[in-house]
């Protein structure tokens, strides 16, 4: 980011972010506790199980392990938050997914919670978006 004001924004999403992988990762734990491989293979989990017990492991719902490779970045400020702003809506659709599969209230309430600060990370993209198209040229201006 071009200025303080998008690099606070950045850090302090970021590691927001990393707070809602971590109660993800609690939720999960606190389901799967005390459940064994035969649990997890009556869902048809059990190759999870082998490989990770009970462990959080980042994957997608398909099973397919978290890579750095989905991420974008170009260095250009304007690209950059419009990829973010596209990444919080993705979050907040896999939020409504889940919360259409899910009966259980307790983790609907947090799943709620996440989706909520989704939207607001959007907004506050959208501003620093706004922000930046005001104030940085065009790159063919900047040429």
């Amino acid at each position: 980011m071009p200025d303080k004001r998008g690099v606070a924004l950045l850090t302090d999403i970021g590691t927001e972010e990393l707070g809602h992988l971590e109660m993800i990762g609690s939720i999960v734990t606190q389901l799967t506790k005390g459940e064994g491989a035969k649990s997890f293979d009556k869902w048809g989990r059990g190759d999870y199980y082998v490989d990770h017990a009970n462990a959080v492991f980042p994957a997608s719902a398909s099973g397919v392990p978290w890579t750095a490779a989905g991420m974008q970045s170009k260095g250009d400020p304007i690209a950059d938050i419009m990829e973010n702003m596209a990444a919080e809506q993705k979050a907040r659709a896999t939020y409504d997914n889940i919360l259409r599969l899910s009966d259980d209230p307790d983790v609907n309430k947090v799943i709620k919670f996440l989706r909520e600060r989704e939207v607001v990370h959007f907004q506050r993209f959208g501003e620093l978006l706004n922000y930046y198209q005001e104030m940085i040229p065009p790159r063919e201006a900047r040429a």
